[in-house]
């Protein structure tokens, strides 16, 4: 009986000790983190690609001045006080940090391992930083068009992609996720991977005016576009889009909508126009469909920019979809930021209330429930581009 209580107390006493081992840390700092203002890749690397213009944008993707620009304005958003047991990170090595996230998608731990900070403290700077820089940056480089902006729009459409009424090209892209716990196939889309989707409005500069972030992978661009709150708007005419006016030299066939461009899988609209379906088309609906094709690859282009200089597109994310969510919107916003420079007209592109929206959606569809005046307004296209008023030379070569 003695003996059993005294190895029932010894039991109980090794526990404990093992216990408290387990909890108790060897050491406060993890001695590789605590030399990281000596040998950290910020403190060594980046202080000496400060020196050269070139090998400082390929890192982080923005000049240094871009950088210091975007630190200005999302600096105090990101400072974090000193304690009284360690110096907090700074806000510009925060920044490059997820800068670095943003143009290599390269993992939390590689990152912590470069830039000499822990695996968690990176796992809360990036989406955090991310978040700032689109709350920071929207409203100047993504602001809300207005009728005088939706204008502009569709001069440079008309002037740089022979398209006229255009307020901009649509489309989706999947943003690739590693599928969320219990998800089942919400994120689960026709390519066989999991996803959430980035629909976007682009100018004829390659920026993007209108951008929404989140929609289940499932869904499909037209889905997408329903339920966003820029198709609400759309779809309720509170876009503050310009009246409908004539096409260049074809006074004749009356006022049109203005009208953003899209492909098959969105629906035809008085302002969304699709490419007519089918092969056995008639010679000028061809002429119309590449007229309509070759105004749409601007997004498809922008995307292309994008996922080139935001390497992250190329990884598959294993971050929660909010946090993805929130690095997407940044990139999207620093793309529109880096266009000012490569454009003679200002500016990037907005999104509905400064927000994202969840949508969810339709599959891929030949075939549209369209109005008369959509039918009637696609027809009239045709008609114009056929003309001597709307044809280019080179379209009779490509139809």
């Amino acid at each position: 009986m003695v003996n059993a209580r005294r190895i029932k107390a010894l039991a109980l006493a090794l526990l404990y000790w093992r216990r408290k081992k387990k909890c108790c840390k060897s050491v406060w700092v993890k001695p590789y983190i605590a030399r990281r203002k000596h040998l950290g890749e910020y403190h060594r690397l980046v202080q000496e690609l400060r020196l050269n213009v070139e090998d400082f944008r390929d890192y982080f993707r923005v000049s240094r001045e871009e950088f210091n620009e975007i630190l200005q304005v999302v600096g105090p958003k990101i400072t974090r006080q000193d304690t009284a047991f360690r110096k907090s990170i700074s806000p510009a090595e925060r920044l490059a940090i997820c800068l670095r996230y943003l143009a290599t998608g390269d993992s939390y731990h590689s990152l912590s391992y470069h830039f000499r900070v822990g695996w968690s403290t990176v796992s809360t700077i990036v989406p955090e930083v991310a978040k700032a820089i689109w709350d920071g940056l929207v409203h100047q480089y993504m602001p809300v068009p207005h009728a005088e902006d939706w204008q502009t729009i569709a001069n440079d459409f008309n002037e740089r992609w022979n398209f006229p009424n255009c307020l901009g090209a649509i489309d989706g892209k999947h943003v690739v996720i590693q599928a969320p716990p219990n998800s089942g196939s919400l994120f689960y889309n026709y390519k066989g991977t999991y996803s959430i989707v980035l629909l976007a409005v682009v100018d004829a500069n390659y920026c993007f005016r209108v951008i929404n972030v989140g929609a289940y992978g499932r869904g499909s661009d037209g889905g997408t576009l329903r339920d966003s709150a820029f198709g609400r708007a759309l779809e309720a005419g509170t876009l503050t889009i310009p009246a409908d006016t004539h096409l260049p030299g074809a006074e004749h066939l009356g006022p049109l909508p203005y009208a953003f461009v899209a492909d098959e899988a969105f629906p035809l609209r008085r302002h969304l126009l699709r490419p007519y379906p089918g092969k056995n088309l008639q010679r000028c609906q061809r002429i119309f469909n590449y007229r309509l094709s070759r105004a749409r690859l601007v997004v498809e282009n922008a995307f292309g920019i994008l996922a080139s200089r935001f390497r992250m597109y190329h990884r598959v994310m294993g971050q929660h979809p909010q946090n993805v969510e929130a690095c997407v919107k940044a990139t999207c916003v620093l793309h529109n930021l880096l266009r000012r420079s490569k454009t003679s007209t200002h500016h990037p592109a907005p999104m509905m209330d400064g927000q994202s929206s969840s949508m969810q959606g339709i599959t891929r569809q030949g075939a549209n429930n369209s109005s008369r005046e959509a039918v009637r307004m696609r027809e009239t296209y045709t008609s114009y581009f056929s003309s001597i008023h709307g044809e280019v030379p080179w379209q009779h070569q490509v139809s």
